[in-house]
């Protein structure tokens, strides 16, 4: 028989048993999904090696042209992703901080809807403090995504001119290398906020009920594994 302390047996009563499990599911689930993505990745042609293989492709390039106008644009471009998505995740970070100085409410309207599980104040507030959790992980990491593009576009402006690399002063496939995995990286942390916001849709369904929210935790990483190992695009991207 298992002994706790009573301050840790308080602790597991603040959530019933079935919403720890549909939690730690979500944790586990979560967690090692994105490692089994990070492994995969360096075995396999998945969406983000398929697209960091382009990277390099592009780097490449770069450094056969000296007008790199184009480059830094795309570069621009592809940091405005993660700009605009870390400016909606402090607008919902907001909301769900109003909804938190406003539960009682908020928690009567969930319990209104059709198979909402009644819980306490408490359990609420603990759902809500998940959802927290989760868009601040995305906002990091959307944050972080623009940094590194604009470290990216350090490296585009800072790279030799054409003239340099063809009398072998500086090395082509090295900074390709360096450049393209740095972009990769900026597109790695741009891709791990938007999973978050993939697996905040399954913590919804537990303002509803556990069962929804272990259910909702399986069909999001379903539709991740689809997406990321099984798409069309990634089928257009290895032809």
């Amino acid at each position: 028989m298992l002994n706790l302390s009573p301050s840790l047996e308080r602790a597991f009563t603040v959530l019933p048993w079935a919403d720890w499990a549909a939690l730690a599911l979500f944790i586990v689930g979560w967690v090692a999904y994105a490692a089994f993505a990070s492994r995969r990745s360096k075995v396999e042609r998945t969406l983000l090696a398929s697209t960091n293989h382009f990277r390099r492709l592009w780097m490449k390039q770069v450094t056969y042209r000296d007008q790199r106008i184009v480059d830094a644009a795309i570069t621009q471009n592809l940091a405005s992703s993660p700009s605009f998505w870390a400016s909606t995740t402090i607008l919902v970070l907001g909301g769900l901080l109003a909804v938190l100085g406003t539960n009682d409410r908020a928690s009567e309207l969930v319990q209104d809807l059709p198979f909402a599980a009644r819980t306490s104040m408490l359990v609420f507030d603990v759902k809500i403090m998940v959802l927290l959790a989760v868009f601040v992980y995305a906002f990091f990491r959307f944050t972080w995504s623009m940094r590194v593009y604009s470290f990216g576009a350090i490296l585009v402006g800072a790279a030799p001119n054409v003239d340099v690399f063809d009398s072998g002063e500086a090395d082509r496939k090295e900074f390709a290398e360096r450049a393209g995995k740095l972009m990769g990286m900026a597109a790695e942390s741009f891709a791990d906020g938007l999973r978050a916001y993939y697996m905040s849709f399954a913590v919804i369904g537990w303002f509803v009920s556990p069962t929804l929210f272990a259910i909702g935790t399986l069909a999001v990483l379903w539709i991740l594994y689809r997406r990321e190992f099984r798409s069309d695009v990634l089928e257009v991207l290895r032809a």
